[in-house]
């Protein structure tokens, strides 16, 4: 029997035991003793709490105030009330119990990533083995339905994968020979055997799990206050108890038994578990809502900021586009684009150069029969071969000049590729970044979200750089700077006042991302250091998910400040009500418990919160 299970047995055999003795005729002691053992029963451990607490010299918490009433209510012989206060408070922390594990709960299957085992080939043979024993540059076989153990890369087979877990997508990716496949996702259909590109302790599951773990370190503001708070209100409250008893019994000694009665009631409402429990119990279901979307938020802190923020920055090459060359543009000259590409792909088939990766994916020339002779890289030029008995040169004006070919400029931005055929220039080939598909939402979203500034800082050159803001509505935009002058212009930003975010992905922007406020790092194709020294990690790279994270951040801090607003209000108007003695013990129990109760159902909703997409 667990925990919250005999809880439950307590509370129900505390309340019909306590039904019985009240349909009793019992007098005097007998009266007493037959009061106290469904009191026992409910709240045994709430009177070991406060005398550890008195022990250890930390006396003022809820577990002595509710103690401190109930035994005064017992005193009084208000037997049935301080039985029913102690049960209602134990039901109560039980409903408190049942929010906190279910929200723990959801989050946990959320994380549910770390695989049971992998299937390691070794000599032809498969074994099972566990992960964290799987070498670097293994081959591993994943069949259907089975978690992807450590990230790799896939080298035979073909299947869907489920990568809800990672990203928080529903629809699976198809994924073949070549492609890279995560630790935490699902192989759905087919067989994989993957060359692992990592050890299981540096794969995506385990960065993921040691994230979630860390969240729950950082304290908001709101939390450290809410921690401040309590320190100081309960003793205050206690005192004030202690002089709503002393100062009328002293003038009126006759009036003890009615100030002592308003004084306990007044420690019972006082008790502060309403804000104690539902504010951190909030943070940590929005940070559970957010990573359901694929968005790992570190510590309550940053959510908390991500409401807050005035200005977003962003990085260009990786965040706001692809990070991938691809071929943009053919301008050919004496021959067709087809042709120009064609000859272009074959003379770069042996560079190691990102623009020859751009040509064969846009000209595959491994398929055709073409004779490719005397292939030469030219460090800084180009690369130069014989196709077909035609001496071509591809590369930069160097390399056309080289060749006596009569070159022309281009003004679209990015990677020229200049084609000469026997020294005659046949045209050029542009090759550039791309945005990702979802960029320019993501910047109107972040607009309608109310962030006021939105810049990109990049590496990249002045053209390429205010292309990619033209297209996606960003009006600031700063260009070839190095990762110094990146984090010299955030604290530019930071002086502005509100929070500064910053969204980046490569080694280069980790000093910028712990240096903003809010650091924001692509977790799919962000490097270690990048995802280490950010605060916010988006699992699938969708810039999207910046203004859903803020737009959650938002929701979340409603809901906490609704419970702000609605304990302390309530508690505020049953103290007056209780000092004056209109409040009874019931009022009390329903200031305290039923408080606590909303407040906690309240913060449960953030578990729940979804970003506008």
């Amino acid at each position: 029997m667990n925990e919250q299970t005999k809880n439950i047995f307590r509370i129900i055999s505390a309340v019909i035991i306590l039904i019985i003795i009240s349909c009793l005729d019992a007098e005097g002691y007998l009266r007493l003793v037959l009061y106290i053992v469904p009191y026992l029963i409910a709240g045994y451990d709430v009177l070991l709490e406060a005398l550890e607490g008195i022990r250890e010299h930390e006396i003022f918490d809820e577990n002595f105030l509710m103690a401190a009433a109930t035994i005064g209510a017992l005193v009084l012989g208000e037997y049935a009330e301080a039985s029913a206060v102690m049960i209602f408070y134990k039901l109560g922390e039980l409903f408190e119990d049942y929010a906190s594990d279910r929200s723990r709960k959801n989050i946990i299957a959320l994380m549910d990533l770390r695989p049971d085992y992998a299937n390691i080939e070794r000599n032809g043979v498969i074994e099972r083995a566990d992960p964290a024993e799987v070498p670097e540059g293994s081959v591993i076989v994943i069949r259907p339905g089975e978690k992807v153990p450590v990230d790799g890369v896939i080298i035979e087979g073909h299947s869907s994968i489920d990568t809800k877990a990672l990203t928080g997508e529903s629809l699976p990716r198809d994924a073949g020979e070549g492609d890279s496949v995560l630790s935490g996702s699902i192989n759905i259909s087919g067989v994989l055997r993957v060359k692992t590109s990592c050890r299981f302790q540096d794969s995506t599951a385990s960065k993921i799990l040691a994230l979630v773990e860390e969240s729950s370190a950082n304290k908001s503001r709101s939390e450290k206050f809410i921690t401040r708070f309590a320190g100081i209100y309960t003793p205050a409250v206690c005192i004030c108890a202690l002089a709503l008893f002393l100062i009328p019994t002293l003038i009126n000694p006759s009036d003890f038994q009615i100030w002592l009665y308003r004084a306990l009631t007044f420690l019972v409402i006082s008790c502060p578990c309403a804000l104690v429990i539902s504010i951190p119990l909030t943070f940590f279901a929005g940070i559970g809502a957010s990573g359901r979307r694929g968005i790992l938020v570190k510590g309550s802190n940053f959510l908390e900021m991500l409401s807050d923020l005035s200005c977003v920055v962003f990085d260009k090459t990786g965040t706001l586009t692809r990070g991938v060359f691809e071929v943009t543009a053919v301008h050919p000259e004496i021959i067709g684009g087809n042709e120009l590409l064609h000859l272009a792909a074959h003379v770069e088939r042996y560079s190691l150069h990102p623009a020859a990766d751009a040509l064969r994916r846009a000209y595959p020339s491994e398929s055709d029969s073409c004779r490719v002779d005397e292939a030469e890289e030219l460090a800084g030029y180009g690369v130069r071969a014989k196709v077909n008995g035609k001496m071509i040169c591809a590369g930069n004006s160097k390399l056309m000049d080289l060749a006596g070919a009569e070159w022309h400029s281009c003004n679209k931005p990015g990677t020229i590729i200049h084609v000469a055929v026997d020294g005659i220039y046949a045209g050029h080939v542009v090759i550039s970044d791309v945005l990702k598909p979802s960029a320019k939402d993501a910047v109107d979203a972040l607009r309608s979200e109310g962030v006021r500034r939105i810049a990109m800082l990049t590496g990249d050159t002045k053209a390429s750089a205010e292309e990619a803001a033209e297209s996606l509505g960003i009006d600031e935009v700063y260009s070839e700077l190095l990762p110094a002058d990146k984090a010299e212009k955030v604290r530019e930003f930071m002086t502005s006042g509100g929070h500064v975010a910053f969204v980046g992905d490569g080694i280069n922007d980790a000093p910028v991302l712990a240096l903003a406020d809010v650091g924001i790092a692509m977790g799919a194709v962000g490097s270690d250091a990048a995802v280490e020294a950010s605060d916010v990690v988006l699992m699938d790279d969708d810039p999207l998910k910046i203004p859903e994270a803020v737009n959650i951040s938002r929701r979340t801090m409603l809901i906490v400040r609704e419970n702000i607003y609605f304990s302390a209000g309530v508690k505020l108007l049953c103290l007056l009500l209780g000092a004056i003695g209109i409040a009874d013990m019931w009022l009390a129990v329903f200031a305290d418990v039923g408080v606590m109760v909303i407040a906690v159902a309240n913060a449960m909703r953030a578990m729940y919160v979804k970003g506008k997409r």
